[in-house]
């Protein structure tokens, strides 16, 4: 039980620094959205990229949470 909480609280960490991550560069890319035109349609189309991988990384996540509950629940049978 130990080791399945431990795994858990290490794949919530991954997830919460990545999303922290995204949040930060999502911040800079709308610090930089005022200066051209170019620069705003660089910046919409790299915040649609970095939407995207969030929404990836998170199901990667999810996925991954999932085996470890499915890995815990045959252990315990």
């Amino acid at each position: 039980m130990k080791i399945f909480f431990s795994s858990i609280n290490k794949k919530m960490n991954g997830m919460i620094f990545t999303l922290a991550s995204t949040g930060v560069i999502l911040l800079i890319l709308s610090v930089l959205i005022v200066w051209t035109d170019f620069m705003l349609r660089l910046v919409v189309g790299l915040i649609i990229i970095c939407i995207a991988y969030v929404f990836f990384y998170s199901a990667y996540k999810f996925w991954v949470f999932k085996k470890e509950i499915d890995k815990f629940i045959k252990y315990l049978k």
